[in-house]
């Protein structure tokens, strides 16, 4: 039987863009009968920052504003999506698409935990969660987690612009802190804690080098512990191709859709 994945991609990039930024991991998948679904997100967008180098447009975005419409609209495109071409055994995401397919999966724990979720399972690369929606589901964020977040978006815009690919390269990356002083997995999870937890089987993935670094761990402290698989691939905001972080974020959706077909 084909399990179908949901794959959305980054702002300011497209589902094309995504299969290509994937054609690594999807290259390890092919003995499994697979159908990676790869859409584009209702908006038009710019590009991301630095993307128009390596990727022609049109460009989209889910949301182009955090504020309960914007999100709210994209939620209910998504759920429309779903009932028109899914079922869907997990969701792919990759940044954006991240806080999509997570605040989607929060809405169903908050609002109908006992039908079935979107999605069996979850599979986020490089992503977060839009903090202000969890503030409206009733979340505690710390102000650390706040400025955090502020300064995160800040560095990854100027760490991605096209200026600083031309010329550092792979250099440009620098989270910041260093990892003798950066807050640990346990202390940066605390900074936000909430009254739901995402449910279904999850696999994060995410850079020590991403300026979003904080945002990719503390959204791995919205799954339930049990069921969750961590991987920081030493990168920044990317997706690397190398073979050993290819077969690794293979092996984690391996285990994401095995996982998610055991509930």
């Amino acid at each position: 039987m084909t399990r179908k994945i949901l794959c959305l991609h980054g702002k300011g990039t497209s589902g094309a863009i995504f299969k290509s930024q994937t054609s690594s991991v999807r290259s390890l998948l092919k003995d499994l009968d697979v159908d990676f679904h790869f859409i584009d997100a209702p908006h038009p967008s710019t590009p991301a920052a630095g993307i128009d180098l390596f990727y022609p447009g049109p460009y989209y975005s889910f949301w182009e504003g955090e504020d309960a419409a914007h999100i709210a609209h994209t939620r209910a495109w998504l759920d429309k999506l779903i009932a028109e071409s899914g079922p869907y055994d997990a969701v792919m995401g990759f940044s954006q698409g991240c806080a999509v397919g997570a605040t989607s999966l929060l809405h169903h724990q908050a609002e109908n935990p006992t039908s079935p979720p979107p999605f069996k399972s979850a599979i986020f690369i490089c992503g977060g969660a839009p903090l202000t929606e969890l503030e409206r589901l009733g979340y505690s964020i710390s102000l650390d987690a706040w400025e955090r977040d502020f300064a995160s978006r800040k560095a990854l815009a100027e760490q991605a612009d096209a200026s600083a690919i031309l010329s550092k390269g792979s250099a440009r990356w620098s989270a910041g802190a260093d990892s003798a002083t950066r807050p640990s997995f346990d202390e940066l999870t605390q900074e936000i804690s909430g009254p739901y937890q995402i449910q279904v089987p999850t696999a994060h993935v995410y850079g020590a080098k991403d300026p979003r670094y904080f945002a990719g761990v503390q959204l791995a402290g919205l799954g339930e512990p049990s069921k969750r698989r961590v991987f920081d691939h030493g990168g920044g905001h990317e997706i690397p191709r190398t073979d050993v972080v290819s077969r690794t974020i293979a092996d984690m959706v391996r285990w994401a859709l095995d996982e998610g077909g055991k509930y």
